[in-house]
């Protein structure tokens, strides 16, 4: 995403409400800085092999960091909502280290897929979501949340959704009925530079295997 949103190509756009009508979210990012060009299809290795079981899903608790460990992301997390032309606002520029979650969707760690997007870049730097593209299946995210507790996902497969073949439920849609989701979502394929945009998106799919502790705060569970 550049730091000119005018064109509807460079938003996150919401086809309907994203729990109500399950119709996705989609997102197209205008860059200004290249970062490392993702693979075209799946990436990480194979999908899904001698992955964890599923947690059960946690009560609702508002998100207030996300940490990626083997990517090096360690992000606070503001909720987002829709601007005037139904797109959701990401971070601001001068956030660049801001994670945004979709604040009318899924909160992470509860029944559903939870939405969570990053800038790549910005005019000047990398920003959050830079080394997304290189996560791997079997890669753990954590998610602090108010109520104290750690929502621990295990990421599921890394996928770029070109443009042309775009396919909202399969891209954000919840995969097992009854499980806790979440995607985090960013810019990737071929970097335009005449319209400086990018042309799919980078989608780290993960879901629910343990909930612990926020450190210094007692009790865990598994």
């Amino acid at each position: 995403m550049s730091e000119d949103r005018a064109s509807s190509g460079g938003r996150l756009l919401t086809f309907a409400a994203w729990a109500v009508l399950v119709l996705g979210l989609w997102l197209w990012g205008r860059q200004l800085t290249v970062p490392p060009a993702p693979p075209a299809g799946p990436a990480g290795g194979t999908v899904g092999r001698g992955l964890p079981a599923a947690h059960a899903p946690l009560a609702g608790s508002l998100p207030q960091r996300v940490d990626v460990p083997s990517i090096g992301i360690q992000a606070p997390v503001i909720s987002r909502d829709l601007d005037k032309d139904g797109a959701i606002d990401p971070p601001p520029y001068d956030q660049p280290g801001t994670v945004g979650w979709w604040g009318r969707g899924t909160q992470p760690g509860t029944a559903g897929a939870a939405l969570m997007v990053g800038h790549v870049d910005t005019r000047s730097k990398p920003a959050v979501f830079y080394g997304l593209s290189s996560a791997q299946p079997g890669d753990k995210v954590r998610v602090v949340r108010a109520d104290g507790s750690v929502a621990e996902f295990t990421v599921e497969d890394v996928r770029v959704y070109e443009r042309a073949a775009f396919d909202a439920h399969k891209a954000y849609g919840q995969r097992v009925r009854g499980r806790a989701e979440l995607r985090l979502v960013t810019c990737g394929g071929t970097y335009d530079k005449a319209a400086k945009e990018y042309t799919a998106n980078v989608v780290v799919s993960a879901y629910l295997t343990g909930v612990g502790a926020r450190p210094g705060e007692p009790g865990t569970a598994a």
